[in-house]
């Protein structure tokens, strides 16, 4: 058992009052406070339980003296400083797997509305015009759809492709079984749809530069369920003003206003509340997980860690 346990950020509907019950029967205490909310009365916290967008860096672990774990609720942990948490002999842990089918879902869900021009004909029909007229389309269906990261979402996204009969094709740092590698500039060049699936950390940051922006293959669909820190903000900018690209993105809450402001001037940059993730279902394995990984380390054998 913790002896107290901080949460920040996980306040309001992130966490349903059945998950917090489970959790504060791990401490002795529990706070509970929102991410800008001071912390200075919370220090002696040995436990720390983060929302994704909450900042947790070498600075602000140094504050918690008594501090031996921090649990990430959700799969990126790019916005903690999981090395020196591991120099403070502190124990990260993630989420892996919950969001897995919600996040695939939501990427194929996007493009067919995309390809199908379905908000245009919802629109249309709603004000009572049932014609077809002046609608085109195009089929999954033998495109060349590449994955960037084949990991578990990657996967499952490139599963579901290959339902369409898409020509399937990915880019990992690893190579994988079960679909056809192909190196960056290929990938990038040859794909008529793309899904981008990587953690952010240090190597991933940034990833997507003005070159690589700039060799997405004219007309290309592109959709990223990751952090947007993974581009050139600018570069994307240039390139969507070619109007030859169009990119389809939901982490909006992570976007600078100015970022978010300049991207959504085009048309061609389709942009989502932060939603991917969301599922009842998703939501439950999240906490199922979450609670797991308290148990786990309690227990003295720690699962999900990440470094």
């Amino acid at each position: 058992m913790f002896n107290k346990i901080l949460a920040i950020g996980l306040d309001g509907f992130r966490i349903d009052e059945s998950c917090w019950e489970q959790i504060k029967k791990r401490a002795r205490k529990v706070v509970s406070l929102s991410i800008n909310a001071p912390i200075d009365k919370e220090l002696d916290a040995d436990c720390l339980l983060v929302d994704v967008l909450v900042n947790v860096d070498d600075k602000l672990i140094s504050k918690f003296p008594n501090l031996v774990y921090i649990g990430v609720f959700g799969v990126g942990y790019g916005r903690v400083d999981a090395k020196a948490a591991f120099n403070r002999n502190i124990v990260v842990t993630n989420i892996p797997g919950a969001i897995t089918e919600s996040v695939a879902e939501f990427a194929i869900a996007v493009i067919l509305a995309q390809i199908r021009d379905l908000e245009k004909a919802r629109k249309q029909a709603r004000e009572g015009n049932y014609s077809e007229s002046g609608f085109a389309a195009t089929e999954l269906k033998g495109k060349v759809f590449g994955v960037f990261g084949l990991g578990r979402i990657g996967r499952r996204v490139a599963e579901l492709a290959s339902g369409f009969n898409a020509d399937v094709r990915y880019w990992s740092r690893e190579r994988k079984e079960g679909f056809v590698y192909s190196d960056i500039d290929d990938l990038l060049t040859d794909s008529d749809f793309v899904s981008i699936n990587f953690a952010l950390n240090r190597d991933t940051k940034g990833f997507f530069d003005s070159k690589m922006i700039m060799a997405f293959k004219p007309d290309a669909v592109v959709v990223n369920t990751s952090p947007m820190e993974l581009f050139d903000i600018k570069a994307l900018d240039k390139r969507l003003s070619k109007n030859n690209l169009t990119f389809i993105f939901d982490h909006s809450d992570e976007v600078k206003p100015e970022d978010l402001k300049m991207l959504a001037r085009h048309q061609n940059c389709i942009i989502y509340p932060p939603i991917a993730y969301i599922s009842k279902e998703a939501k439950a394995k999240k906490q199922e997980i979450f609670v797991k990984n308290l148990d786990s380390f309690i227990e003295g054998k720690a699962e999900n860690t990440v470094r």
